[in-house]
Parts: structure tokens; sequence; C-alpha cells
């Protein structure tokens, strides 16, 4: 799961906007850009199979970010973060926590069974990576419904301009990249090729957090 990640920011934006929206973008992959960090730094462990249908991600070991008592962990303190440091109102910091715990629920439906219950406990996911085009369309689906109710909203407070279809348009194609040119390199470059598209939709969301303040 990848963009359809990013269907739970739109949504959560869409039902209670009052959070900026890059607190929902970062939200929304809070915990693969932990996966990203404890890789490169050794803790968790992943390797490439070029050889499985659709994804060739082969995670091994990853209980401090996608086992399913960590991603509450991580989504309680995403939650108090967004209300004791950003000051946001009680049902906005809410959202911002269920937007990371929405990521482990999405991750269930794609992932290979590879998400620990538990601290070695047993591990689940019903394996949508295997049918491609089936996940694909799952991901972009889930998006476009979000964004449905995000432009909604959008157009309810006033907002128009360019913004938001640019931000749609990079992860789109972001997405696209991801299938035509899957991961061919070490597991490494793999990893830092996403944080970096998980920041740069970071700071496209900030940018229109900041053009929009600046608007209105």
């Amino acid at each position: 799961m990848f963009v359809g990640h990013y269907a739970a920011a739109l949504a959560a934006k869409a039902a209670q906007p009052k959070a900026p929206f890059w607190t929902y973008v970062l939200g929304a992959q809070l915990v693969d850009v932990a996966w990203g960090g404890l890789v490169l730094a050794g803790v968790e462990k992943m390797s490439l199979d070029p050889r499985l249908p659709g994804n060739p991600l082969v995670l091994s070991h990853m209980p401090y970010t996608h086992g399913l008592p960590a991603v509450v962990a991580w989504s309680l303190a995403a939650g108090l973060a967004a209300f004791h440091l950003l000051k946001l109102p009680r049902a906005a910091a809410i959202a911002v926590g269920l937007v990371v715990l929405s990521h482990w629920g999405l991750d269930f439906l794609v992932h290979r069974p590879d998400l620990p219950l538990g601290f070695g406990g047993p591990k689940v996911g019903l394996g949508w990576w295997d049918y491609p085009a089936p996940e694909q369309a799952l991901e972009l689906g889930l998006l476009a419904i979000a964004a449905t109710a995000w432009g909604w909203r959008r157009g309810l407070q006033g907002h128009g301009g360019w913004s938001a279809p640019l931000f749609l348009a990079l992860l789109v194609s972001l997405q696209l990249v991801s299938i035509v040119a899957p991961p061919t390199g070490g597991a490494a470059q793999m990893v830092i090729a996403s944080l970096s598209a998980y920041l740069l939709a970071t700071l496209f969301a900030w940018l229109m957090d900041q053009t929009e303040r600046r608007i209105a």
C-alpha cells in the first residue's frame, strides 16, 4: 500500500479540517517513515525479491513499526503530540491519531502475512500484493473516493486553485513510477527513495497550508 494510505489523510481532512493538512499527510505514512529509519539503522529487516508478483518487498522483521501494538502506540503518540505540542483541538488531534492507526488496517489488506499481531506473535496479511491489478485498483479507488470528499469540503470552505489537483497528480505520479519502475537496487536505495517520496508529499502539503493561510 502506497498512495492508498493518503486516502486516510484526505478523508480526515474532509471530516476534521481544523488540523493542518501536513499533519494528516505525514500521519498517513508515519509508520513507514519510522520503518525506513529503523531499516537503515539495522533494527528492522527487509529484502527485495524480484520474483514475487506485484510488490517485491520481503518484510522479515518489523515489530517496532508494523506490529499491531506498535502501531497503536505510534497513533497514541501522534495524537498526543498533535494535542499538546501543536495545540490542535481535541477532535483534530484524535483524527491525526486515527490516520496513523489506519496504516495498519490498510496494510493488512495488501501485505503478505508479515504484519505481527504482537511482539513475537503470529503474522497476518491478506496478500493483495500478489494480485497487482486488483491491488492498484484498490489503492487508486480509495484515493479517488477520499479525494471526492476532500474536494467537496474544500469547496464548502471556498478553497480553489490548482494546489489540490497538483497534490493528487503528485500522488498518482509517484504511484505510476512505483509501477513502471519497481526498485531494482538494494534495500537501502529502495528505503531512501520511499522516504524521499513521503517527505516530498509532506512538504507539498505544508506548502498548501502556508498558501491557504496567507489567502485566508
